[in-house]
């Protein structure tokens, strides 16, 4: 039984990582689900992502560039001030300038660094790194 959709995904993509497949098929998927890939492939964790629809419902399937180390849903998804990113990349980064935190702002779903940039807050989604 699924439960979180997102917690969902990122661990099937970190599995896929670990046992060195080229790709793996997220199902179900949600527009939140591809704006965090879209994150991700930016940043260059992930390769290509296409949508699959059939039958069973909707999917994505991502190439793997097996560049990620270590990803996770950050639970409970914390409010974040524009000035608190510094903290929060000590909490789920293993060093400063490693790794991305995924957030949700009013500006739409973003990596902490562009976030800062352009001063604004909001949630915590994810960590990779």
């Amino acid at each position: 039984m699924m439960h979180d959709l997102i917690n969902d995904a990122i661990v099937n993509i970190k599995n896929h990582e670990r046992i060195g497949r080229s790709e793996c098929l997220i199902r179900p998927s949600s527009k939140l689900l591809i704006e965090i890939l879209k994150v991700f492939q930016k940043e260059g964790y992930i390769g290509e992502f296409e949508l699959s629809e059939d039958n069973r419902g909707s999917g994505v399937r991502v190439k793997l560039n097996r560049k990620i180390n270590d990803c996770g849903v950050i639970k409970p998804r914390y409010n974040v001030k524009k000035d608190e990113f510094p903290d929060w990349e000590k909490r789920f980064l293993p060093s400063r300038n490693f790794g991305i935190l995924v957030v949700s702002t009013p500006k739409g779903v973003m990596n902490h660094k562009d976030a800062m940039e352009n001063g604004v807050g909001g949630r915590l989604l994810v960590y990779v790194y």
